[in-house]
């Protein structure tokens, strides 16, 4: 008996330069912040463990709200 092989199809061959750089974008969708912010606090305080599965991207916000957020968290430090 003859064992059996697998093998990975990667697509034709003569597509493989376009292969890589699809690979390389990534699918991005732009939403209102109050769309996914009760759904994210909701999570965080839930403790969803697919969280984690996101916690090194990265997220593309406003440089007012990132200023708004930066005073936030050094006002909201408790006082020594």
């Amino acid at each position: 008996m003859q064992a059996n092989h697998l093998r990975v199809y990667h697509g034709p061959q003569d597509e493989s330069a376009n292969v890589g750089v699809l690979e390389n974008q990534r699918e991005t969708v732009t939403v209102p912040l109050m769309e996914i912010m009760p759904l994210l606090a909701d999570a965080v305080q839930s403790q969803r463990t697919w969280l984690r599965d996101f916690a090194d991207d990265e997220v593309t916000i406003s440089m007012d709200l990132y200023e708004v957020i930066l005073a936030y968290q050094h006002y909201r430090r408790p006082s020594a």
